[in-house]
Formats: C-alpha cells, sequence, structure tokens
C-alpha cells in the first residue's frame, strides 16, 4: 500500500494513525533543522570556506523539494545572457544521474539550449572551475543552488511556486521545506511561478510571507506558459491540439498535480494518469508496465501527454499503442521586468 505523504504533510489526511505520523515526522525534523541551522551558520561567520571562480555567478534555487519551475528560469536567464553575447555555462549537482553522463534535466536543459555547456559534478566548485578554465566561461548559472553556499554566488535567485509555496510550513521530513523560510533573507531576487494558477489574494500572503524574511527583496510575477507540444524526437505540434482530447498522463516530477491543471488549462480531458517518483529513471521494467497501462485503457484516450524532462527519458513518441507528446513550458513575466533586469544587466557587460 502506498501512502499519499502529502496528504498527511498538510493535514489534508485525518485520524489517529495520520497524527501518529505527522508527529514521528516533526520529531525526525528537530535533527534535520539543528543541522541545517549549525550549517548555515558556519558560512554566515566564515568558518566554512566559500570559492569564487572568477567569473559571475548566478544561482536559481528554491525553499522546498519538488517541482517549482526552476528550469524553466534557467532557461529563460541562459537566453537572456547569450542574447548580450555573455558565453554561459551551467552547473549543477546532477541529482539522479547514477551511472549516466547526465541527468533528466541536464537532457532537457541540453535540449532546451544547445549552444550552452552543462557540467554535472558533486562537487560544484570543481564544476565551476572546469566551466571557466576548459569551457572559457564568462558566467555560470548554478541550478539548484540556494542551499549550495560553498560556490561564491554574486545573485541568488529563489523560486517559489505560488500554488504550494512554502511546503506545508515545516522543515523536511514533516513539510517539504528544505530550509526555514527566514533564509529568504539570502534572495536577491524571487519569482513566483505559476501565478496564473492563483488567486490575487493568496499571491498577497505569500508576498507578505516573503517581505517579513526580506523586506528589500523584489519579488516578480510569473507564469509557466504551454506554448507547444513535442513528439520525439523534434515534431512539434500546436498547443491547441490539446484542446477537448482525451487523454492520459505520464510524469516523473516534484510537483504532478501541477502538471495535470496546466493540462487541462490547455482544455485536455485528464482520463488517467500515471505519477512515478521525481526523477525517476525510468528502468525498462517501468516503461513495460507504462506500455501494458496504456494498452489498457484501448481507445478512452487518443494520446499520452508527459513533461520534457519525461520525454528526454522515455525516448519514444509511443507508448502501448498510443502517442505520446511532452508538453512545452516557458517562463512568461507577468510584472514589470524593471527590477529582474536592472540586477541582471550589471553583469551582462563585458570586462575590457
Amino acid at each position: 500500500m502506498s501512502i499519499d505523504f502529502r496528504a498527511i504533510m498538510s493535514g489534508e489526511r485525518k485520524g489517529l494513525l495520520a497524527s501518529l505520523m505527522r508527529t514521528g515526522l516533526s520529531i525526525g525534523s528537530v535533527p534535520y533543522r539543528i543541522a541545517i541551522a549549525r550549517r548555515n551558520r558556519s558560512y554566515d561567520t566564515g568558518r566554512s570556506e566559500i570559492h569564487r571562480c572568477g567569473v559571475p555567478v548566478i544561482s536559481v534555487g528554491n525553499l522546498t523539494t519538488g517541482g517549482t519551475g526552476k528550469t524553466p528560469v534557467v532557461c529563460f536567464l541562459a537566453k537572456w545572457f547569450r542574447a548580450q553575447g555573455i558565453r554561459v555555462a551551467i552547473v549543477s549537482r546532477g541529482y539522479g544521474r547514477g551511472e549516466n553522463d547526465a541527468n533528466d534535466e541536464a537532457l532537457e536543459l541540453h535540449a532546451r539550449l544547445p549552444d550552452v555547456p552543462h557540467v554535472q559534478d558533486a562537487d560544484r566548485v570543481e564544476a565551476a572551475r572546469i566551466a571557466v578554465e576548459e569551457l572559457e566561461t564568462e558566467l555560470i548559472l548554478m541550478d539548484d543552488g540556494f542551499q549550495h553556499r560553498r560556490l561564491h554566488r554574486d545573485l541568488d535567485v529563489v523560486v517559489i511556486d505560488a500554488t504550494e509555496p512554502f511546503g506545508f510550513g515545516h522543515l523536511l521530513p514533516r513539510g517539504l521545506l528544505r530550509e526555514p523560510i527566514v533564509s529568504l533573507r539570502r534572495a536577491d531576487i524571487v519569482i513566483l511561478s505559476r501565478c496564473d494558477s492563483v488567486s490575487d489574494q493568496a499571491i498577497q500572503r505569500i508576498e507578505q510571507r516573503v517581505q517579513q524574511a526580506n523586506a528589500r527583496v523584489p519579488i516578480v510575477h510569473s507564469s509557466h506558459t504551454p506554448t507547444r507540444l513535442l513528439e520525439y524526437p523534434n515534431r512539434e505540434m500546436p498547443i491547441d491540439s490539446l484542446r477537448g482530447r482525451n487523454i492520459a498522463v505520464v510524469s516523473a516530477i516534484g510537483n504532478p498535480a501541477a502538471f495535470a491543471e496546466t493540462l487541462r488549462g490547455c482544455g485536455a480531458n485528464l482520463v488517467d494518469s500515471r505519477t512515478l517518483p521525481d526523477h525517476d529513471a525510468y528502468s525498462p521494467d517501468t516503461v513495460q508496465a507504462i506500455r501494458q497501462w496504456a494498452r489498457s485503457l484501448g481507445d478512452a484516450v487518443s494520446m499520452i501527454v508527459c513533461t520534457h524532462k519525461d520525454l528526454v527519458k522515455l525516448c519514444t513518441d509511443n507508448l502501448g499503442g498510443v502517442p505520446v507528446a511532452a508538453l512545452l513550458i516557458e517562463l512568461r513575466l507577468l510584472s514589470d521586468p524593471a527590477p529582474w533586469e536592472s540586477r541582471l544587466k550589471p553583469f551582462a557587460t563585458k570586462k575590457a
């Protein structure tokens, strides 16, 4: 029997067992809180060394686990700096890549940004060194870098998912927070993603919480806008082809509910779904099980839709006789871009 831990963390699941589980998770959060506090204090006081790599570093990160929408932000930034003539490289830890050279996020970023190198290494200081010395990089984008304090950054961009902003208000494992909300005092820009999926009142509450931690940080509103469908390997289809269509969904992402809601917003009828753990590798056994599930759907659906991150691992245009396509998402700014661009422009000027 699988356990819906989100229902436990959020308090949605009631009853004695759920209460006992929340108590146990709260106890588990205590050592985690202590470890995070000690680690941050070590960097704040200078006891732990922070390394510079000789070029500007912009970190894109978040406060919570799961899918807040960092990848579209990284793509947006990379394209913005490339348009200014700056040689950009992305560095990341490469979580979940196993024995492969790249994980799903790196494969997706390569597909979106073929002219931007991506260096993955658990030692991101070493990854930055490679990017600068071997790839002649002029600016580094550190993906998922807010908690990685060892590499100096010149700008900290924090992405907050407006549909699930603060991880149910608790640190791991009781909630989804990777560190306390007060850590936003280190942020230079906060981007609220998926603002089009919540009310204005909800956005105001999120902004108030952010400003309690950092009254001066600019807050940028954005949406994750579906732009088109991609059939493997490179056939694109208009987004309107989803309207009125019966589909099934396959995803291995941090926030599958938000992805499903996006598809409904495109006019699709969601008949069934298959949700896998975030960053699932899609082993042969898993893919075979998905094929069997797809065949069982029969004529009830005319397409299976996944994310781009899923498609780069599936590498197919068909599952169990059902066509497969990925929904492509782009970042769209909903608020005045001036606060954002004023922070970026100093890093878009090449040194003489």
